[in-house]
Parts: C-alpha cells; structure tokens; sequence
C-alpha cells in the first residue's frame, strides 16, 4: 500500500483487494468531514452518511448499497443493509443493521401552558388515572424520518465494517 499522503484511488472497480480497500478506508479522516451530536451528556463525533458515500465513491468504485429487511415491531423500526464492494477478489459485502423509534409516549396535560413571562399560576394539570399513575399517549417523532435514520445508521454501520470511521467508535 502506498504512503497516505500519495494514496491514488482505484481507476476502476474491482482494481484494489480487499485488503488495499480496508488499508484506505481506516485512515484517519479529516476532522471537517466529521459531525458531532450529543448522547447522554457526552458530545460524539462520528461520520456522516454522505460523506460515507464520497469516501466509498472514491476508495472502493462500484459500491451498491441495498435494503434487505425493514420490519416494524412495536414502537421500533428496524433495517438491515448490506454494502457491496467490489475487489479483485470478488464482491464482498457486510450487513449491519439500524434501528429508530417510530413513536414515544408523553404525558398528557389539561389546559394551557401559562404564560411565563406575566406573574400567573398554571391552569395546566397532569392527568391520572384511577390509581394516580400519569396518562400517557404515544406520538409521533418531530425530528427526521425514522426509515431515512434507521438506513443511515445501517449504512455507516456496514462501512465500518469494512474499516470506514472505525476508530470512532474505540473508547477512550
């Protein structure tokens, strides 16, 4: 493999081994391609999915990418991808799942939310059932779409499996 400073891409698919593919795709990337979201009060930095798709347009030409299973159970969505990649070995490919919430419960209040800014007392009560116990509803999810969520985290859940962003998931 050749120094990751003078690294040319293949010329074609299927012109690289699996080895030379995985060598490429687990350098270190730059930290402008880089996200970062927030998770249990710890800030994580991890690899978009588009910018998943650029590196692999480049490192590994030919790539296809396929839903094989998305099964609701519950509140849960579910997804199974599979990454192929050509190589002079052959197409190798890695499955990884993904998985969103479709809806989550939240409690139902009466009446309206008081007005913060003016000195009122809150005409808002929690309601309970007959043994006290708050009444909840499922909704719907405001942020994203759970099926698109669900394929991203699959998608960079089988590039890393073939070494893509790999190193962001070692914990310190």
């Amino acid at each position: 493999m050749q120094s990751t400073e003078k690294l040319i891409p293949p010329a074609e698919p299927g012109a690289w081994t699996l080895e030379q593919i995985q060598a490429a795709l687990s350098r270190p990337l730059p930290k402008s391609i880089l996200a970062t979201r927030r998770q249990g009060g710890t800030n994580l930095l991890y690899l978009p999915w588009y910018e998943a798709n650029r590196i692999l347009d480049k490192y590994a030409p030919g790539w296809t990418w396929e839903i094989r299973t998305l099964t609701a159970v519950g509140d849960r969505l579910f997804l199974v991808g599979r990454l192929t990649i050509p190589t002079c070995e052959g197409n190798i490919y890695r499955e990884a799942t993904g998985t969103e919430m479709l809806k989550e419960e939240k409690e139902v209040w009466l009446g309206e939310k008081p007005d913060t800014s003016k000195a009122q007392a809150s005409q808002r009560y929690l309601l309970k059932d007959q043994l006290g116990r708050p009444v909840t509803e499922a909704r719907e999810l405001a942020y994203g779409d759970p099926s698109s969520n669900a394929e991203s985290m699959a998608f960079r859940r089988a590039a890393a499996r073939f070494g893509l962003a790999l190193y962001l998931y070692d914990k310190d």
